[in-house]
């Protein structure tokens, strides 16, 4: 996932991921992506919100999931075998009782045995798949894999858990101490004297007593004595198990993000979506913001994955160098769905995903936020232009020069006059420290005025819509015009409705 660091499944969510879920619709793309899985949609959340800023990051993990996409069933393998070293970790540890030094260094000795089965199985498919993968991030596995998991290792390996049962008793050595107790007890290797340690009695130099069957308070001094013998050596062992089984689980998170975007792309492809590797460019440095935002036939993800047939209507976009996007236009005619996908398109590319378009090209954000106009309060506790202040000001706290801020028909609560001069202080203050907004509204007074400034910062785009009333839900450049259209849709439902009604 990173070049030089481990990817955290547990790691932080920005603190306005519930906005941006519910607005951009993203439940949709991480279902498709978890397909059923709990863990992968806690992986896939995750990932969708790496918000990477350097291109050289986004291309590695591009080349790592192109890998994953040209062979999908070596990355299934692969992932399938981490899963199951960590399942079968959880059955040899799920009978135990009680957590003796002896019980530990059993069960440790029981996990490492079983991991080694899975590292021989992991360098098997590292010499046999290697070959067939191209990525920096796949090519250093396997090249750490062939490395660490050579054949003197694993013999190596092999012998020492061989060692750990004990089969010979187990030599401990010890002082005595204050009142004659045992102190500085430490598990001494038993050196192989050949055939004279199979001879009964002549492996056994020194003196030795037994302690009769019944005698329950000599096996429980036994037993204490072996415990305090081999505390040292079982705690290590544990933390060496607990190593391995963090390798595996890391493996698991990692290669499930990419098997998560392979499952969403099978569902994009089926459905006729297009998908393509973006194109990162560096962030936006400066106050005039000139940065990289093109894009061809880029369609929503979210709305493709609900569509039972048809394909999304994709959407052209020259916004280089442009800090405002303005979108007006009739209603019902995909600004808000031209928003969705814009926004979608950010964090994926910032994941190191694909996008669903035919090329998108940006820089890259420090954040992608949104302000989408909300329902009425139920409990009547503020207003909507109180709630849409109250949102606006959290997010101006949290973003910063180079974000990312999509608004849809925001401050359209109140008089068209003053939700205008709301919006176009707003506005103002954000893009002069850098920050570039995509702006959907229908207000006239607003687009309008804005338009008039001729300012090459700033892009206009128009729903659009022909003669006859039909959308075709394409955005092309436009001059806002003082109406949205809704004369089509008062017609389009009073006249059915004047069908229908009863003679």
């Amino acid at each position: 996932m990173y070049p030089d660091r481990d990817f955290d499944p547990k790691g932080d969510l920005p603190p306005n991921e519930p906005d941006l879920s519910a607005d951009l619709e993203l439940g949709a793309l991480l279902q498709a992506m978890a397909h059923g899985d709990d863990f992968l949609l806690t992986v896939a959340r995750q990932g969708l919100h790496s918000g990477l800023t350097s291109p050289a990051e986004i291309t590695y993990r591009q080349h790592v999931l192109a890998d994953c996409i040209a062979q999908p069933g070596a990355v299934r393998d692969l992932y399938e075998l981490a899963v199951g070293a960590i399942t079968q970790e959880r059955h040899l540890l799920g009978w135990s009782l009680r957590d003796s030094p002896d019980s530990v260094l059993y069960r440790s000795r029981q996990l490492l045995q079983a991991y080694l089965e899975v590292f021989r199985r992991l360098r098997d498919f590292a010499d046999a798949q290697a070959a067939s993968f191209r990525s920096e991030g796949f090519t250093r596995l396997f090249a750490m894999l062939a490395e660490e998991l050579n054949d003197d290792y694993l013999t190596e390996v092999d012998t020492e858990i061989s060692e750990l049962e004990f089969r010979r008793g187990t030599l401990i050595s010890a002082r005595l101490g204050l009142g004659g107790k045992g102190v500085g007890y430490v598990l001494r290797r038993q050196l192989d004297q050949g055939w004279r340690d199979r001879v009964p009695g002549l492996g056994r130099p020194g003196h030795s007593f037994y302690v009769p069957e019944r005698d329950e308070n000599g096996l429980r001094t036994l037993s204490y004595l072996t415990d305090q013998g081999i505390n040292t050596t079982a705690n290590a062992v544990a933390q060496s198990a607990d190593h391995i089984k963090a390798f595996f689980e890391m493996l698991r998170a990692e290669l499930g993000f990419y098997l998560g975007c392979l499952n969403l792309r099978d569902q994009l492809t089926a459905r006729g979506g297009t998908v393509s590797f973006p194109v990162p460019s560096g962030p936006l440095t400066d106050a005039v913001g000139r940065g990289c935002l093109s894009a061809r036939g880029l369609g929503d993800a979210s709305l493709a994955l609900h569509l039972q047939g048809g394909a999304v209507v994709g959407n052209d976009l020259d916004a280089d160098g442009k800090t405002l996007i303005m979108i007006t236009g009739a209603n019902q005619g995909g600004k808000s769905t031209f928003l969705r996908s814009l926004g979608q398109a950010q964090l994926m590319m910032q994941a190191g995903m694909f996008v669903a378009a035919q090329s998108f090209t940006a820089s890259t954000s420090t954040g992608v936020f949104t302000h989408f106009k909300r329902e009425e309060d139920a409990a009547m506790d503020k207003g909507k232009l109180d709630e849409e202040l109250d949102r606006m000001s959290i997010i101006i706290d949290q973003i910063s020069p180079g974000a990312l801020l999509l608004a849809n028909e925001s401050f359209a609560s109140t008089n068209e006059r003053e939700g205008s001069e709301i919006a176009r202080q707003v506005i103002r203050a954000l893009t002069e420290d850098g920050i570039r907004i995509v702006f959907v509204t229908h207000q006239y007074d607003l687009a309008g005025q804005l338009y008039a400034q001729h300012d090459p910062a700033m892009v206009f785009l128009r729903a659009e819509r022909r003669d006859d009333g039909h959308r075709t839900f394409r955005l092309p450049p436009g001059e806002p015009l003082p109406t949205s259209y809704g004369q089509d849709l008062y017609q389009s439902v009073f006249e059915t409705a004047d069908q229908t009604a009863p003679a």
